[in-house]
């Protein structure tokens, strides 16, 4: 099995390697777009079923809406319009037909013109507050509490898969509220399942924080955000919780009587996160042998390969292996026993290596023997020989383990590069020499965060929520400054 160019070599070619050699992801015919592949998709749908059921477990409900947004209604929040408006595919035809100078060539019809050009949606806040103006009269018909899981197209002219492609799949959460209160809690509250999510069941440490105006989502009054540090000492956007005020029911006149019976327009939140995630997962995690999953988000926990030599002593370690597999079962672990006499024992143990399974138990003649197993952990490469006595239950613990383990490394990794400067050298030696998050002052100002960013390509990732008052001098203006920033290099 071919070796992966190492993360110190070339960390961009490391990790496009290693979407396609683990079998996650390859590129499609089309232009920017990506074939996830079945084990993928199996992680995907992991961190997709976690996701759906804290919605489900805070009071949404799940719809689906088109995929085709009339120009007209796009236009109709100008800020949203025009923070996408770069992206946007466009369809202006409905049908095709043959050349009449080549029989074996479609053509666009020129008759076939829409009457009203459709964008293909980058995001679903036009069509929705369309459709919520009918399903809105009464204070009695709210909250409404929404989420969908759909594709998006955004067209980026620099693709990379998981992190950026044209299109992407993702869910969007859509909320319409009676008060600016009840929207505020609710952009928190997704803020938070988010976190928890990425956080308890990725491995994957945040910041959460707000983001500056500039870095806002387009529409949105607030938007909240969870940051994550990858290894290479680029921060990446985990996910992003908006308030969006009152914009969007005034742009589509969503209006309802309050219980004063007063009319009002409806307060409104989004919120979302992409297979960017996977992107995140990767680069949080993996090393130069492969993918490193967590157990909670591994297809396969547990993989058990036999060490044989001829059909009779295969059929004596399947007896021993059958039986731990069914007992791994019995307790809800995930466990796979490749018997496959096609592929040699150290073939299997770089796949799975490769494939990033937590845990591999190996089985040999003298395993038989002696009523044990080799047992070898995916995230530190370690290995041990055990006891079949109680094999499940200790199986069990250390797949816990090795979730916190890897946890615990993704944050030493975060808080060693976290960095406070109070210079703007100090700032640039920082983000060339070591890279991370750098805490720094900010004078507020949209001209300075443009000036930072074009000299160093650094962004402010966020204000974190936490931030505490300290008097401070900004970086480049020199103006006062009462809190801390993050600026980083981002994905």
């Amino acid at each position: 099995m071919a070796k992966l160019t190492t993360r110190n070599e070339d960390y961009s070619k490391w990790y496009n390697e290693l979407v396609v050699k683990a079998d996650l992801a390859e590129n499609s015919g089309v232009r920017g777009s990506m074939v996830i592949k079945p084990y993928g998709y199996a992680i995907w749908e992991k961190i997709q079923a976690e996701l759906d059921k804290k919605f489900k477990e805070t009071g949404h409900q799940n719809a689906y809406f088109p995929l085709f947004v009339p120009k007209s209604l796009f236009e109709a929040e100008e800020k949203n319009a025009e923070g996408f408006a770069k992206e946007c595919a466009v369809v202006t035809h409905y049908r095709l037909k043959t050349d009449p100078n080549n029989p074996h060539k479609l053509i666009v019809d020129p008759e076939a013109k829409l009457e009203e050009e459709l964008i293909v949606r980058p995001t679903s806040e036009a069509i929705i507050w369309n459709t919520y103006k009918s399903w809105i009269q009464s204070y009695r018909d709210l909250p409404i509490l929404i989420n969908q899981w759909a594709n998006v197209v955004r067209w980026e002219m620099r693709t990379r898969l998981f992190l950026r492609t044209a299109e992407f799949l993702w869910q969007e959460g859509h909320t319409a509220h009676a008060t600016k209160e009840e929207a505020i809690e609710e952009t928190e509250k997704m803020l938070e399942v988010y976190a928890d999510v990425v956080e308890n069941f990725m491995a994957i440490p945040v910041i959460k924080g707000f983001k500056t105006p500039t870095e806002r989502f387009a529409g949105a009054d607030e938007t909240y955000c969870i940051e994550a540090m990858m290894q290479d000492g680029k921060a990446l956007q985990a996910g992003t919780s908006h308030f969006l005020g009152q914009n969007f029911a005034k742009a589509f006149d969503v209006k309802f009587t309050n219980r004063e019976g007063k009319q009002e327009f409806a307060w409104a939140t989004s919120w979302g996160v992409s297979t960017r995630l996977m992107g995140a997962l990767i680069m949080t995690h993996s090393d130069d042998f492969g993918l490193v999953l967590p157990p909670k988000l591994a297809p396969i926990q547990v993989v058990i390969v036999p060490i044989f030599k001829g059909e009779e002593q295969l059929a004596e370690i399947s007896v021993v292996a059958n039986d731990i597999f069914d007992k791994l079962k019995a307790k809800g672990i995930s466990v796979k026993y490749d018997d496959r006499t096609e592929y040699k024992p150290g073939w299997k143990f770089a796949e799975y290596e490769l494939k990033g399974v937590p845990l591999r138990i190996a089985m040999g003649a003298r395993d038989l023997e002696n009523k044990t197993v080799e047992i070898a952990r995916r995230d530190n490469l370690t290995k041990e020989v055990r006891s079949l006595e109680n094999l499940e239950n200790y199986i069990e613990e250390l797949l816990i383990t090795v979730q916190n383990d890897i946890y615990k490394k993704a944050e030493n990794y975060r808080e060693e590069h976290i960095t406070k400067v109070d210079s703007y050298e100090e700032f640039k030696k920082v983000l060339e020499e070591k890279g991370g998050f750098i805490s720094a002052h900010w004078d507020g100002t949209a001209e300075e965060e443009e000036q930072i960013k074009n000299e160093t390509k650094a962004t402010i990732r966020c204000i974190p929520l936490d931030a505490k008052e300290e008097q401070g001098i900004s970086l480049v203006s020199g103006k006062p400054s009462s809190k801390r920033v993050l600026f980083a290099k981002a994905y």
